[in-house]
C-alpha cells in the first residue's frame, strides 16, 4: 500500500517530509522480534530510527532516500536523547 507524504503531513502536523537525503551510515540490530534500524543523514547530528518485523534492505553510504519523520526522545541510563522516528522511508 503506497502512502502519499502530502496526505500524511496535512493530517499529522508534527510530521516532516524530506527528499533526497544522503545516507552517511545505516545499521540494524535485532531486539526481540523486531529489527531496529538507525540511519545517520548528511548534515544532521540526530539519528533517524525505524523498526521492522523483517530485516530491511541494506542502505549504503551515499544512497539517497525520501523520509517522513517526527522528533522523539528516549531515555538511556537517565539521560534523554533526541532522535527522529521514521514513519515512511523510500529510496530516491
Amino acid at each position: 500500500m503506497q502512502t502519499d507524504p502530502d496526505k500524511l503531513t496535512k493530517k499529522h502536523h508534527d510530521l516532516t517530509h524530506s527528499e533526497e537525503m544522503k545516507i552517511v551510515s545505516h545499521n540494524q540490530r535485532e531486539k526481540g522480534e523486531w529489527f531496529i534500524n538507525s540511519l545517520m543523514i548528511e548534515g544532521c547530528e540526530v539519528p533517524f530510527k525505524f523498526n521492522r518485523k523483517q530485516r530491511y534492505k541494506q542502505l549504503h553510504k551515499g544512497q539517497r532516500v525520501n523520509m517522513t519523520y517526527y522528533p522523539a526522545t528516549e531515555k538511556v541510563a537517565g539521560l534523554k536523547f533526541e532522535y527522529m522516528k521514521v514513519v515512511r522511508i523510500k529510496l530516491s
